[in-house]
């Protein structure tokens, strides 16, 4: 690990890092490679920032110093010649590939500039669970031959790990659990700032992640339903995607127009955090579960489905918060309620998500390695 003074590896501070990435759009991969980013820069390396195609609501936040590179690749297929040229012409000394198939296009890219660049592959979602190529037997063994030839494979959880194991082939050993490293603020917003986004007189219940299948949110929807008949309860969901209009069509059906509020997506996500009294999970898969750090960051009491993969990892069991099964509206209700009523120990809270977050130094030693 890199000591507080950042000597654990002197020699290397002009050894060039490149994290590369399809865009720099609104997600939890994309959210982790800013705090890699500022992490690498500390440690005193050039960076690159690498981008199929240069785009993405988090542009912005590249911190400066970071040199973006872009690739100018429409679909990733035609990044890799691209990637080549750079690899050549600036040899970072290692390459972080964040997401399939950008570490399969990384192990290709390199063997055909024939540079001694480290790969470095990570992994963030639970790929048996993805409708994509890697269900095809013929791709997840190129994808297996490629990710033998990485200098290193990082899950960002223990079940994203062994179903990379289990589903690609990669022997277990060879992956390491990294959990993601996230920017936390020191200082958190006054909550009075956003707490009028919420319905006036009731219990505010926060989500947040991007409106698409996955994250399961007609579950939470049936459950407030559920928990509205006891408690004044209300919802806001930041966050947008391709089910925000079936989602809105849902909660005036449900008759939850004056109780939910979809906030669409915002790069600073902490004044919400700050100002709901409770945050709430209802996916069916994640990789990892970047808002559940978050949410532990703010001090929040959290209700989360124990989904695959991350979530029993970052709540330790239900050490740090309730688990629900998945698709259960009715205990997922149940939890909602009793998070609602109970009390919580937000300092305990607040050093879990630190703990959590702290992990770029991991992240540096797989680069240098």
């Amino acid at each position: 690990m890199i000591s507080a003074g950042g000597e654990r590896y002197p020699a290397a501070r002009d050894q060039r890092l490149a994290i590369f990435l399809p865009d720099l759009g609104g997600g939890g991969a994309e959210r982790v490679a800013l705090a890699l980013l500022q992490g690498f820069l500390d440690s005193g390396h050039p960076v690159d920032l690498v981008l199929a195609l240069r785009q993405g609501v988090l542009l912005p936040m590249v911190p400066s110093g970071v040199e973006i590179i872009d690739l100018g690749a429409a679909r990733l297929r035609q990044a890799v010649l691209p990637l080549v040229r750079y690899l050549r012409e600036r040899r970072p000394h290692a390459l972080h590939a964040m997401m399939w198939p950008l570490p399969l296009l990384a192990i290709v890219a390199r063997r055909l500039a024939q540079v001694d660049t480290r790969i470095i592959g990570s992994e963030h979602t639970t790929l048996s669970a993805r409708p994509h190529g890697l269900r095809h037997r013929a791709v997840r063994a190129l994808t297996r031959q490629a990710y033998m030839r990485a200098d290193g494979l990082v899950g960002v959880s223990a079940g994203v790990a062994d179903d990379l194991s289990t589903f690609v082939g990669v022997p277990r050993d060879r992956i390491t659990v990294i959990h993601n490293p996230l920017l936390l603020p020191a200082t958190l917003p006054d909550p009075a700032t956003m707490a009028g986004r919420w319905p006036a007189g009731t219990k505010r219940i926060l989500a947040v992640g991007s409106l698409k299948a996955e994250k399961n949110y007609p579950l939470l929807l049936r459950a407030l339903a559920r928990v509205r008949e006891s408690v004044p309860a209300s919802l806001l969901i930041l966050g947008d995607g391709p089910l925000r209009v079936e989602l809105e069509r849902q909660i005036t059906d449900k008759g939850l127009g004056d109780a939910v509020v979809i906030a669409g997506f915002d790069t600073d996500p902490w004044p919400y955090y700050t100002a709901a009294d409770l945050f709430v999970l209802s996916s069916d898969c994640e990789g990892f579960g970047n808002v559940l750090v978050e949410a532990l960051h703010a001090g929040l009491p959290i209700v989360s489905t124990d989904c695959p993969n991350g979530p029993r990892e970052i709540l330790d069991d239900g050490e740090y918060g309730t688990l629900v099964p998945c698709n259960d509206e009715r205990l997922l209700a149940a939890a909602i309620q009793g998070a609602l009523r109970g009390h919580h120990n937000s300092g305990v809270l607040r050093n879990r998500g630190r703990m959590l977050a702290s992990q770029i130094d991991k992240h540096i030693d797989v680069m240098l390695r």
